[in-house]
């Protein structure tokens, strides 16, 4: 398994397309996660427990990935662009990877995609969030 890791890593663009791809599913999740609190509890921008929403929709964003990460290494975006996320060394991700790879890829958007951008010159194809992870993200068919 770790050789997969070497030979077939996934590239950029079909790390964004899934990105994308999981960012429209996310946005159904979080539609519906959203839905107690600001209907339920009348929690909107301005009040004074808006500061716990912020923090309740990324444990859910966090949740989302990372469930699917250590449950298989791929989300439902990934496993239609034949993507799979795994330790570098070929091993299955634990919820630490999990959490360094998700707060890693919060900083490389921040930063407008430098830390995605980092995988353009790098021969394993490796990302910010790959490298604070210790994880890869393979191509499951060539």
């Amino acid at each position: 398994m770790a050789e997969k890791t070497i030979n077939n890593p996934a590239g950029l663009a079909r790390r964004l397309a899934s990105i994308i791809y999981d960012l429209l599913l996310l946005c159904a999740v979080l539609f519906a996660a959203s839905i107690p609190v600001t209907m339920g509890l009348g929690i909107t921008y301005g009040h004074p427990l808006y500061i716990g929403y912020v923090i309740y929709i990324y444990a859910v964003i966090f949740l989302y990935f990372a469930w699917f990460w250590v449950h298989g290494g791929q989300t439902p975006a990934m496993k239609t662009w034949n993507i799979r996320l795994v330790g570098t060394d070929g091993s299955n991700v634990d919820w630490k990877q999990a959490l360094y790879r998700f707060l890693g890829g919060c900083i490389s958007c921040l930063l407008l995609g430098m830390g995605f951008l980092w995988s353009l010159i790098r021969k394993d194809k490796a990302s910010w969030h790959d490298l604070l992870s210790n994880t890869q993200l393979i191509r499951t068919k060539i």
